[in-house]
């Protein structure tokens, strides 16, 4: 029996429902018929173009957010290679024939990836169902009477499902402009360390709550010599930023007094116990030395931090690792370890965001940081942090929060 040859560039257009496919930065690849038909807009109108710029949102509803929601929901799908089903939506399309006049529209959308042969995401196959008909309640023939009552309950509970997500919307909105003020403020960029180049990024997550558990700090030390921290607070949001501020204050001051960065960690470990929100907080100190060209340092369960030298040579400061704060029940001392260093050589710490993926194990992104380190190891501090957040955060946002600081040594 022969193998049938199917064309399925024609049954992709034949397709029954409304079916698109984007690219990973949302642009319009393909339609089927069904979706120009019942969006109608033509396929010369669609290909190429940026979805969001076909279909704004309608202006004159301030509450919108179905952009919103369908832009965070195409990301996920990009940045995790998984299936995302959005829950019901409103999202007003405007008439192309009547410029300036919206129609009210509700929809069921489900976005789903499409891997490349690198296993990457190459398309996004968005899939909408108009739903719009079935939860008005424009009364007329219906069926029945028990169909009229379950159609205006259902449009009832649609809106007031509309409405508290809206409300949650326009919270988590405003806690996320607090916690990214509050972390601001606590935050500030390094000041002179002397003849030595220094560098500091924060990108927060695109989730409206996933930020502010990561912070960094660089503390002066007798005779010239820097401590460089950064840490990642489990949790987001408020909560999370007013952890932070606590624990980057006590590790600060920990610092200034203790004889090694274990010594520091251990204090600071003591006072996570007390901190709420504190436990299991990752963090890493490094004590840098120039007049022993060394970096010692101690780490709590945080990814390690990497040293390439003019040459291209990669040392990641894995020789001193511990659980996270606060982690284990009783109080140990914690291990530190030294690495030499040669003049010219960048020492980069960062947050988890900067490396890790769901759908990856932790080497592969270290692997990919180092990569991208050696390309650009002669470049100054300040270019360096913008190339390494160019090679290794997604295009569309990472979904948790980075903190990156580079020394030039």
């Amino acid at each position: 029996m022969r193998k049938p040859q199917i064309d399925y560039a024609a049954v992709f257009r034949a397709l029954p429902g409304m079916v698109a496919l984007l690219t990973p930065e949302l642009v319009y690849a393909d339609a089927n018929d069904d979706f120009l038909r019942l969006a109608r807009r033509t396929r010369e109108q669609l290909l190429g173009r940026y979805i969001f710029d076909v279909f704004p949102e309608n202006p004159n509803d301030p509450a919108a957010a179905g952009m919103q929601e369908t832009q965070a929901s195409m990301l996920r799908v990009v940045q995790t290679g998984e299936r995302d089903t959005m829950a019901l939506i409103r999202y007003d399309i405007e008439d192309p024939a009547r410029p300036g006049y919206w129609r009210e529209h509700y929809w069921s959308p489900v976005n789903a990836p499409v891997l490349g042969p690198d296993g990457k995401v190459a398309l996004v196959v968005h899939r909408v169902e108009e739903v719009t008909e079935l939860i008005r309640a424009r009364g007329g023939p219906v069926g029945d009477d028990r169909a009229r009552v379950l159609e205006a309950e259902l449009y009832t509970r649609a809106r007031e499902l509309q409405d508290i997500n809206e409300r949650l919307r326009q919270a988590h909105a405003r806690e996320r402009e607090v916690a990214l003020a509050l972390q601001a403020a606590m935050l500030p960029a390094p000041g002179p360390i002397g003849p030595h180049e220094a560098a500091v990024r924060y990108r927060p997550a695109i989730g409206a709550l996933n930020v502010c558990g990561d912070w960094y700090d660089l503390v002066d030390l007798p005779g010239d010599n820097l401590a460089v921290a950064v840490g990642d607070v489990v949790g987001h949001g408020l909560a999370a930023a007013c952890a932070m501020g606590q624990l980057r204050s006590a590790l600060s001051a920990a610092c200034r007094v203790a004889d090694g960065p274990a010594r520091a960690l251990e204090a600071l470990g003591l006072y996570a116990r007390f901190v709420e929100g504190a436990e299991s907080t990752t963090v890493v100190t490094t004590f840098i030395d120039w007049a022993s060209h060394t970096v010692t340092y101690s780490c709590a369960g945080h990814p390690p931090p990497v040293l390439v030298d003019p040459d291209g040579n990669i040392t990641f400061l894995d020789q001193a690792t511990d659980p996270p704060l606060a982690a284990r029940p009783e109080h140990l001392p914690r291990p530190q370890a030294r690495a030499p260093f040669t003049a010219g050589s960048t020492l980069v710490l960062y947050t988890d965001g900067l490396i890790e993926r769901r759908d990856e194990d932790i080497d592969t992104g270290l692997a990919r940081l180092a990569d991208s380190l050696i390309r650009h190891r002669h470049a100054d501090p300040e270019p360096l942090s913008d190339a390494l957040l160019a090679d290794l955060l997604p295009v569309g946002g990472n979904t948790d929060d980075t903190a990156l600081i580079a020394i030039r040594l």
